[in-house]
This record gives structure tokens, C-alpha cells and sequence, in this order.
């Protein structure tokens, strides 16, 4: 089997001190190699949040030690870990974060020009990312212009957009009737199968059903983990 991608080894998350500590996570061990989809379910509070966090560099574990292709987030500078997160990993967040003052192609093409693209090279990349996921007539369209579930897969085609190596989606069809979400949920599980890794944040079982996996987190913990495919 090829290297993973994405590698946590007894990680913990502990937020705040004393008699209000809170340990998000609690020894954490986890492993997603290229090609394979990981659903991640449990109830509110269970970690599942936090876990995708640290597992996309977006934080960094109190102990433990998280790799992204290869590279330990805890030994890299600030510069270093902004590289890795715009070139190796894409995050659907659950509050999307798309900037108003840009259209859809811009809000797309962004992290390939902060990393040094050029424009229309950004641009060309963000088109083929639409139409992926067959929204090919947003591309000049500002956020305010777009229904939330538009918004929601714009986001989406943000995060697969250029050679990301893991893609983490945090309940990425909220927003979106069943049809169109599963049509997302299938662009997510074709991008796996072309060689990435991705980590799925879901409470329902039926997307937890185009996984490769599913781990269940309570308290922090892995307590149990099932092969959905």
C-alpha cells in the first residue's frame, strides 16, 4: 500500500487551563492513504470538528504528531504550514468563507494565485473546477448573487481546485437538496479515487455510505471504526 497522506499518532487536543480544561481530543491515531475516503461521525462535542482541524494544519495538536505528506505541522514555520494548506490541502468549511468582493471563479482560483499562479492560469483551473460540478454559468457571479446551496458548491470546487493531496469536508452538503448533494458528495469520491485522500465530517449514515471507512469519535476518542465500501 502507498505511503498516507495524512498520518495523526496518539494526538491530543486540550483547550484551555485548570479546572476549565477541555480535552477536544485524546489520543487520536489515524491513518488515510491515497485513494481512500474517510467519514468521521459521532455526536456534538464527540471532537469531530477539532479532529479536522488539526488534520488540515488549521491547528496544531497539544501532543502528538499530525503529518501531511510527509511533513510534521508541530516542526513547520507559519510560512511553511500556509504553503502546505494552500497547496496540499482543501477544506469545505461549514461556514463556507467565501469572500463577497470576488465572483465565483475569483473565490475558486484564490489560493493558486496567492501561491504564485498566474491569473489566467487560476482562472482556467477555477473554470474546470465548476464544471466539475456543473456550475459552469456561476463563474462571474458574486456570493450575494447565489442561492446557499450555489454558494456551498462553489466552495466546494474551491477546495479541490489545483493538485490538493487531501481534501477534508465538514458536513459539506448542508445547504443542498439530496440531489444535488449527493452529485457534490460524488465529485468528493471521484477526486479520492483519482489519488487523494479525503476526510468526511457527516452525521448521516447514507453519505457515510460513499466512504471508503467510517470512525466513530465519542468524548475525543476513536471507539470504533467500520469499512463502509
Amino acid at each position: 500500500m502507498n505511503e498516507p497522506i495524512l498520518t495523526m499518532v496518539d494526538v491530543t487536543r486540550v483547550h484551555g487551563t485548570g479546572e476549565v480544561v477541555v480535552r477536544a481530543l485524546n489520543g487520536v491515531s489515524l491513518e488515510i492513504h491515497p485513494g481512500e475516503l474517510v467519514a468521521v461521525m459521532g455526536p456534538s462535542g464527540s471532537g469531530k470538528s477539532t479532529l479536522l482541524n488539526l488534520a488540515g494544519a488549521l491547528d496544531l495538536p497539544t501532543s502528538g504528531t499530525v503529518s501531511i505528506d510527509g511533513q510534521v505541522t508541530t516542526a513547520l514555520r507559519p510560512n511553511e504550514l500556509s504553503a502546505l494548506r494552500r497547496r496540499r490541502v482543501g477544506v469545505v468549511f461549514q461556514d463556507l468563507n467565501l469572500i463577497p468582493s470576488l465572483t465565483a471563479a475569483e473565490n475558486i482560483g484564490l489560493p493558486l494565485e496567492l501561491d504564485g499562479r498566474r491569473v489566467s492560469e487560476s482562472r482556467r483551473a477555477a473554470l474546470g473546477a465548476l464544471r466539475d460540478l456543473n456550475l459552469d454559468e456561476l463563474a462571474d457571479r458574486f456570493p450575494d448573487q447565489m442561492s446557499g446551496g450555489q454558494q456551498q458548491r462553489v466552495a466546494i470546487a474551491r477546495a479541490l481546485v489545483g493538485d490538493r493531496r487531501l481534501v477534508l469536508a465538514d458536513e459539506p452538503t448542508g445547504a443542498l437538496d439530496s440531489v444535488t448533494g449527493d452529485g457534490v458528495l460524488a465529485v468528493l469520491r471521484a477526486r479520492c479515487d483519482a489519488g487523494a485522500a479525503g476526510m468526511l465530517v457527516t452525521h448521516e449514515s447514507r453519505h457515510a455510505g460513499w466512504a471508503d471507512r467510517v470512525i466513530y469519535l465519542h468524548d475525543g476518542r476513536i471507539v470504533d471504526e467500520t469499512t463502509a465500501r
